[in-house]
């Protein structure tokens, strides 16, 4: 009320004053409807390559708010703003003015009006004709992106005329980005990965366990037979083998003969040899295991047929390869009238890439 009152005491004119600036913003609200119409919803406007100065393929799309006559389409590029109340700053570098129209969908017949397109501003045009109320697309290509990183931004209209002129039914802001380049680089060291054990759990070389096989008491009428596992992988591009080293069974002078030809098991003769493969005379061994392509040699791939020579490779593989492990297994056998004594040998794995 005495806010009233203290209005009432000024001049009638001062009253009209007053008013005039809340009549003058509602006339200035309609009016920028019937101008820039309906707000086009689910606009999007695409690149294939945000580089700086790239020549990029656009492609902008939006959906039609209502059923309306459409002839032109008008996408403007501006550095500064997304509205189209303000003045337009062209992005530096950016050219569209020899853009194609490569694709178009939803309402089609357009093609580039060239006395409306400029280096920031490109119209097409076709037969004004009504519309449905759904998604559209335009594909431009040969656009020379903004030549500096940072934000520009597109402003839509759309126009029943066939020229883009008159006042414009629909309107939409867009904002994208011109991106510099990322380079990544990182580096894959060779590697060659090995190991031996009497037991490894999987592929696992940190489970490697075990480096001492005891066969027990030998006689001459049953084969002694162990056996032990490796596990190989290499990125090495042209693959990597295994070779195995040692000498065969002795006891001071007294040798058990190994195997300089490859044969099977016979109970009461003097043999030493091995495989890489799972054998049923005697049970022992295993087939390669893994998703590698490592595989034993020829004269190490027979099953229940031995061999040892000190040097032989064991097993190859000439590319790159995963995860493989091998199981070798070895058997002993002593002649009637054997000298006693404790027999052992070392033996030795040596495993190569060929980078």
């Amino acid at each position: 009320m005495g806010s009233t009152r203290q209005i009432g005491r000024k001049p009638p004119f001062l009253r009209f004053v007053i008013l005039v600036p809340l009549i003058t913003a509602g006339l200035v609200y309609v009016f920028s409807k019937a101008v820039y119409g309906a707000e086009l919803p689910q606009r999007s406007l695409q690149m294939n390559d945000n580089r700086p100065g790239m020549a990029a393929s656009y492609v902008l799309s939006f959906t039609m708010p209502a059923s309306e006559t459409l002839g032109s389409v008008e996408l403007q590029l501006c550095a500064n703003s997304p509205l189209s109340t303000e003045a337009c700053d062209p992005p530096a570098g950016f050219n569209i003015a020899g853009a194609t129209l490569d694709g178009q969908s939803g309402e089609t017949g357009f093609s580039i009006l060239p006395v409306a397109t400029d280096a920031n501003t490109i119209v097409i045009s076709r037969t004004p004709a009504v519309t449905g109320n759904g998604p559209v697309s335009y594909t431009f290509g040969n656009v020379i992106n903004p030549s500096a990183s940072g934000p520009f931004y597109g402003r839509i209209q759309t126009f029943a005329s066939g020229d883009a002129s008159g006042p414009s039914t629909d309107f939409a802001g867009l904002a994208m980005m011109i991106g510099g380049p990322v380079n990544v680089s990182t580096t894959v060291p060779p590697y060659l990965l090995f190991c031996g054990g009497v037991v490894i759990t999987g592929f696992d070389c940190s489970t490697a366990s075990g480096n001492y096989i005891n066969f027990g008491d030998l006689t001459s009428t049953a084969t002694a037979a162990a056996e032990s596992q490796l596990v190989t992988a290499s990125n090495a591009a042209n693959g990597f083998a295994l070779w195995g080293y040692g000498t065969t069974m002795t006891s001071g002078n007294n040798i058990i003969d190994a195997m300089a030809v490859r044969d099977v098991s016979r109970p009461g003769i003097r043999q030493f040899g091995l495989n890489l493969v799972r054998n049923a005379t005697p049970d022992v061994g295993e087939d390669p295991q893994g998703a590698g392509d490592m595989a034993p040699a020829a004269n190490y791939a027979l099953a229940d047929w031995y061999q040892f020579v000190s040097g032989d490779l064991l097993a190859s593989v000439t590319h790159a390869d995963v995860y493989k492990k091998l199981t070798v297994s070895y058997i002993i056998n002593i002649a009637k009238g054997q000298a006693p004594g404790v027999y052992a040998t070392t033996l030795t794995y040596v495993c190569l890439a060929n980078f």
